[in-house]
Protein backbone atom coordinates (compact mmCIF):
# COMPACT_ATOMS: atom_id res chain seq x y z
CA UNK A 1 0.00 0.00 0.00
CA UNK A 2 2.97 2.73 1.50
CA UNK A 3 4.92 1.53 -2.58
CA UNK A 4 1.13 2.20 -4.58
CA UNK A 5 1.26 5.26 -2.86
CA UNK A 6 4.15 6.47 -3.23
CA UNK A 7 4.50 5.95 -6.80
CA UNK A 8 0.83 7.72 -7.07
CA UNK A 9 2.22 10.65 -5.27
CA UNK A 10 5.32 10.70 -7.97
CA UNK A 11 2.66 10.12 -10.94
CA UNK A 12 0.76 13.49 -9.63
CA UNK A 13 3.69 15.68 -8.85
CA UNK A 14 4.18 18.37 -11.56
CA UNK A 15 7.01 19.11 -13.46
CA UNK A 16 10.32 20.32 -11.41
CA UNK A 17 9.92 24.44 -11.08
CA UNK A 18 12.49 26.29 -13.22
CA UNK A 19 13.91 29.52 -13.15
CA UNK A 20 11.34 30.51 -16.72
CA UNK A 21 8.33 29.16 -14.92
CA UNK A 22 5.37 31.48 -16.91
CA UNK A 23 4.80 34.62 -14.34
CA UNK A 24 8.12 34.11 -12.56
CA UNK A 25 10.35 37.17 -12.87
CA UNK A 26 13.75 36.36 -14.08
CA UNK A 27 16.24 38.95 -12.52
CA UNK A 28 19.41 39.56 -14.36
CA UNK A 29 22.73 41.20 -13.11
CA UNK A 30 23.92 43.45 -15.73
CA UNK A 31 26.53 46.65 -16.17
CA UNK A 32 25.32 50.15 -15.63
CA UNK A 33 28.19 52.25 -17.24
CA UNK A 34 29.39 50.92 -20.15
CA UNK A 35 27.61 52.48 -23.37
CA UNK A 36 27.08 49.89 -25.95
CA UNK A 37 27.47 46.47 -24.05
CA UNK A 38 25.23 47.24 -21.09
CA UNK A 39 24.52 50.58 -19.96
CA UNK A 40 21.84 52.47 -17.75
CA UNK A 41 20.97 56.13 -18.66
CA UNK A 42 19.44 58.16 -16.55
CA UNK A 43 15.80 57.33 -17.54
CA UNK A 44 16.59 53.58 -15.36
CA UNK A 45 16.25 51.65 -18.73
CA UNK A 46 19.35 49.40 -19.77
CA UNK A 47 20.45 49.02 -22.81
CA UNK A 48 23.25 47.70 -24.98
CA UNK A 49 24.31 44.41 -26.73
CA UNK A 50 24.53 42.33 -23.11
CA UNK A 51 20.84 43.27 -22.51
CA UNK A 52 19.74 42.68 -25.93
CA UNK A 53 21.54 39.16 -26.28
CA UNK A 54 19.57 38.71 -22.61
CA UNK A 55 16.09 39.84 -23.58
CA UNK A 56 16.30 38.09 -27.18
CA UNK A 57 17.15 34.34 -25.84
CA UNK A 58 15.29 34.55 -22.61
CA UNK A 59 11.90 35.83 -25.18
CA UNK A 60 12.47 32.26 -26.69
CA UNK A 61 12.55 30.33 -23.50
CA UNK A 62 9.31 32.14 -22.60
CA UNK A 63 10.79 35.02 -20.06
CA UNK A 64 9.29 38.52 -21.32
CA UNK A 65 10.68 41.62 -19.15
CA UNK A 66 13.51 40.55 -17.25
CA UNK A 67 14.09 42.65 -13.85
CA UNK A 68 17.40 44.05 -14.80
CA UNK A 69 19.74 45.36 -11.72
CA UNK A 70 23.31 46.96 -11.63
CA UNK A 71 26.38 44.80 -10.46
CA UNK A 72 29.71 45.38 -10.26
CA UNK A 73 32.38 43.35 -11.62
CA UNK A 74 34.47 41.92 -8.81
CA UNK A 75 30.61 40.56 -7.28
CA UNK A 76 29.15 39.20 -10.22
CA UNK A 77 30.02 35.42 -9.26
CA UNK A 78 28.94 36.10 -5.46
CA UNK A 79 25.71 37.64 -6.29
CA UNK A 80 24.91 34.31 -8.25
CA UNK A 81 25.83 32.19 -5.44
CA UNK A 82 23.47 34.11 -3.17
CA UNK A 83 20.99 34.29 -4.90
CA UNK A 84 20.82 38.23 -5.33
CA UNK A 85 20.05 37.47 -8.91
CA UNK A 86 18.92 34.92 -11.53
CA UNK A 87 21.47 35.24 -14.16
CA UNK A 88 24.41 38.12 -15.14
CA UNK A 89 24.94 39.17 -18.90
CA UNK A 90 27.22 41.82 -18.24
CA UNK A 91 30.48 41.35 -20.66
CA UNK A 92 31.26 38.36 -18.09
CA UNK A 93 34.40 36.18 -19.71
CA UNK A 94 33.94 32.56 -19.59
CA UNK A 95 36.56 31.05 -18.11
CA UNK A 96 37.58 27.72 -16.75
CA UNK A 97 38.42 28.98 -13.50
CA UNK A 98 34.81 30.59 -13.36
CA UNK A 99 33.42 27.29 -14.66
CA UNK A 100 35.34 24.72 -12.00
CA UNK A 101 33.17 23.63 -9.16
CA UNK A 102 33.59 26.12 -5.66
CA UNK A 103 34.84 22.78 -3.84
CA UNK A 104 37.96 22.61 -6.37
CA UNK A 105 38.65 26.45 -6.28
CA UNK A 106 36.40 27.97 -9.18
CA UNK A 107 33.34 29.91 -8.87
CA UNK A 108 30.58 27.07 -9.75
CA UNK A 109 29.35 29.16 -12.67
CA UNK A 110 27.39 27.81 -15.77
CA UNK A 111 27.53 29.73 -19.16
CA UNK A 112 25.63 29.83 -21.63
CA UNK A 113 27.65 31.41 -24.61
CA UNK A 114 29.75 33.01 -25.97
CA UNK A 115 27.63 35.35 -27.64
CA UNK A 116 30.43 37.61 -28.77
CA UNK A 117 34.32 37.70 -28.21
CA UNK A 118 36.77 40.31 -28.05
CA UNK A 119 40.66 40.32 -27.58
CA UNK A 120 42.17 43.18 -24.94
CA UNK A 121 42.64 46.54 -26.55
CA UNK A 122 43.40 50.37 -25.08
CA UNK A 123 41.05 53.52 -25.02
CA UNK A 124 42.98 56.98 -25.45
CA UNK A 125 42.54 60.28 -25.58
CA UNK A 126 41.65 61.01 -29.44
CA UNK A 127 43.99 63.99 -29.98
CA UNK A 128 46.97 61.25 -28.40
CA UNK A 129 45.92 57.98 -30.37
CA UNK A 130 48.67 58.49 -32.64
CA UNK A 131 51.64 58.55 -29.76
CA UNK A 132 50.16 54.46 -29.14
CA UNK A 133 51.34 52.22 -31.49
CA UNK A 134 52.23 49.26 -29.43
CA UNK A 135 51.67 47.94 -25.76
CA UNK A 136 55.44 49.33 -25.93
CA UNK A 137 54.26 52.93 -25.67
CA UNK A 138 52.47 52.43 -22.60
CA UNK A 139 55.47 51.61 -21.12
CA UNK A 140 55.66 54.27 -17.88
CA UNK A 141 52.37 55.37 -19.07
CA UNK A 142 49.43 55.01 -16.75
CA UNK A 143 46.72 52.57 -17.34
CA UNK A 144 43.23 52.74 -15.81
CA UNK A 145 41.74 49.26 -14.91
CA UNK A 146 38.66 48.06 -12.75
CA UNK A 147 38.83 45.33 -10.29
CA UNK A 148 37.57 41.56 -10.97
CA UNK A 149 38.04 42.04 -14.88
CA UNK A 150 40.09 40.03 -17.17
CA UNK A 151 42.29 43.32 -18.26
CA UNK A 152 43.25 43.76 -14.60
CA UNK A 153 44.92 40.15 -14.72
CA UNK A 154 46.45 40.62 -17.72
CA UNK A 155 48.36 43.65 -17.09
CA UNK A 156 49.66 42.62 -13.58
CA UNK A 157 51.71 40.00 -15.34
CA UNK A 158 55.11 40.52 -15.70
CA UNK A 159 55.31 41.02 -19.11
CA UNK A 160 54.18 44.05 -18.72
CA UNK A 161 55.81 45.26 -15.23
CA UNK A 162 56.69 48.36 -16.97
CA UNK A 163 53.01 49.65 -17.57
CA UNK A 164 51.92 51.12 -14.30
CA UNK A 165 48.41 50.31 -13.11
CA UNK A 166 45.80 52.11 -11.46
CA UNK A 167 42.83 50.54 -10.10
CA UNK A 168 38.95 51.69 -9.91
CA UNK A 169 35.81 49.46 -8.89
CA UNK A 170 34.21 50.12 -12.08
CA UNK A 171 34.04 51.47 -15.36
CA UNK A 172 32.81 54.87 -15.31
CA UNK A 173 35.53 55.81 -13.03
CA UNK A 174 38.39 54.59 -15.34
CA UNK A 175 36.65 56.89 -18.02
CA UNK A 176 36.47 59.81 -16.36
CA UNK A 177 39.96 59.58 -15.24
CA UNK A 178 40.99 59.44 -18.61
CA UNK A 179 39.08 62.12 -19.66
CA UNK A 180 40.00 64.78 -17.00
CA UNK A 181 43.61 63.66 -17.63
CA UNK A 182 44.59 61.84 -14.38
CA UNK A 183 45.35 58.32 -16.41
CA UNK A 184 47.23 57.69 -20.07
CA UNK A 185 44.77 54.99 -21.31
CA UNK A 186 41.77 52.89 -20.16
CA UNK A 187 42.44 48.86 -20.51
CA UNK A 188 39.93 46.24 -21.26
CA UNK A 189 37.83 44.44 -23.91
CA UNK A 190 38.03 46.00 -27.37
CA UNK A 191 34.24 46.11 -27.87
CA UNK A 192 33.42 47.95 -24.41
CA UNK A 193 35.93 50.34 -25.47
CA UNK A 194 34.48 50.61 -28.71
CA UNK A 195 31.39 51.64 -27.05
CA UNK A 196 33.10 54.36 -25.08
CA UNK A 197 34.32 55.92 -28.06
CA UNK A 198 31.20 55.92 -30.01
CA UNK A 199 29.80 57.64 -26.44
CA UNK A 200 32.70 59.95 -25.85
CA UNK A 201 34.09 61.72 -29.05
CA UNK A 202 37.09 62.62 -27.42
CA UNK A 203 38.00 59.33 -26.70
CA UNK A 204 39.19 56.19 -29.42
CA UNK A 205 40.42 53.01 -29.52
CA UNK A 206 44.52 53.34 -30.16
CA UNK A 207 44.20 51.74 -33.27
CA UNK A 208 46.63 47.97 -34.59
CA UNK A 209 46.90 47.49 -30.23
CA UNK A 210 45.13 44.15 -29.53
CA UNK A 211 46.59 41.68 -27.00
CA UNK A 212 45.42 38.82 -24.44
CA UNK A 213 43.58 36.05 -25.25
CA UNK A 214 40.52 36.58 -26.69
CA UNK A 215 37.50 36.76 -24.51
CA UNK A 216 34.13 35.08 -24.88
CA UNK A 217 31.11 36.49 -23.15
CA UNK A 218 28.59 34.00 -21.70
CA UNK A 219 25.26 34.09 -19.41
CA UNK A 220 26.44 32.95 -16.10
CA UNK A 221 23.98 31.58 -13.62
CA UNK A 222 24.90 29.64 -10.14
CA UNK A 223 25.50 25.66 -11.46
CA UNK A 224 22.72 24.00 -9.53
CA UNK A 225 21.43 20.84 -10.15
CA UNK A 226 17.93 22.19 -11.28
CA UNK A 227 19.40 25.25 -13.51
CA UNK A 228 21.35 22.78 -15.58
CA UNK A 229 17.78 22.28 -17.63
CA UNK A 230 17.19 25.73 -17.74
CA UNK A 231 21.12 26.69 -18.78
CA UNK A 232 20.46 23.83 -21.72
CA UNK A 233 17.70 25.53 -22.91
CA UNK A 234 19.20 29.35 -23.13
CA UNK A 235 21.85 27.43 -24.72
CA UNK A 236 19.69 26.46 -27.55
CA UNK A 237 17.99 29.16 -27.99
CA UNK A 238 21.65 31.38 -27.95
CA UNK A 239 22.46 29.25 -30.41
CA UNK A 240 19.37 29.92 -33.35
CA UNK A 241 20.00 33.53 -32.61
CA UNK A 242 23.06 33.65 -33.68
CA UNK A 243 22.46 30.89 -36.59
CA UNK A 244 20.22 33.73 -38.18
CA UNK A 245 20.41 37.48 -39.11
CA UNK A 246 19.30 39.37 -35.73
CA UNK A 247 22.76 39.00 -34.33
CA UNK A 248 24.46 41.07 -37.10
CA UNK A 249 21.44 43.44 -36.69
CA UNK A 250 21.78 43.77 -32.77
CA UNK A 251 25.61 44.20 -32.95
CA UNK A 252 25.77 46.72 -35.72
CA UNK A 253 22.60 48.81 -33.83
CA UNK A 254 24.95 48.36 -30.77
CA UNK A 255 28.11 48.64 -31.58
CA UNK A 256 28.00 50.62 -34.86
CA UNK A 257 32.05 52.07 -34.72
CA UNK A 258 33.13 48.44 -33.71
CA UNK A 259 34.78 47.52 -38.11
CA UNK A 260 33.98 45.03 -39.75
CA UNK A 261 36.78 42.50 -39.73
CA UNK A 262 36.11 43.24 -35.45
CA UNK A 263 32.71 42.28 -35.93
CA UNK A 264 33.08 38.78 -37.82
CA UNK A 265 35.67 37.57 -35.17
CA UNK A 266 33.51 38.42 -32.39
CA UNK A 267 30.48 36.07 -34.18
CA UNK A 268 30.58 33.06 -32.30
CA UNK A 269 30.04 29.50 -33.99
CA UNK A 270 27.24 26.98 -33.28
CA UNK A 271 30.39 24.53 -32.13
CA UNK A 272 32.26 27.29 -29.86
CA UNK A 273 28.66 27.42 -28.34
CA UNK A 274 28.09 23.95 -27.28
CA UNK A 275 32.40 23.76 -26.12
CA UNK A 276 31.24 25.76 -23.79
CA UNK A 277 28.15 25.87 -22.82
CA UNK A 278 26.49 24.35 -19.32
CA UNK A 279 29.43 22.11 -19.19
CA UNK A 280 31.36 21.33 -15.78
CA UNK A 281 34.68 22.50 -17.84
CA UNK A 282 35.39 23.30 -21.53
CA UNK A 283 34.68 20.30 -23.94
CA UNK A 284 38.55 20.81 -24.60
CA UNK A 285 40.17 21.30 -21.80
CA UNK A 286 42.05 18.82 -19.57
CA UNK A 287 39.95 17.18 -16.37
CA UNK A 288 41.51 17.33 -12.61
Amino acid sequence: MVAALAVLAAGCAGPEPTMFDAGKKVRVGAKGDQPGTSNEPHDGEFNGFDITVAREVLARVGVENPLFSGVLSKNRAAALRKGDIDLVAATFSITEQRMRPVEKGGEGLDFVGPYASTPQGILVRAADKGRYRDLSDLNGRLVCVWKGTTSEKELNKPAYKQIRLHEEEDAAYCVKALEAGEVDAVSTDQLILYGFMEAEPTLAVAPGIAFGASNDYGIAMARTPEHRKDCEKLRDALKKYVAGNEWDRDFQNNLPRVPLAARNEARPTVAEIDAVSCRDHPANASVD
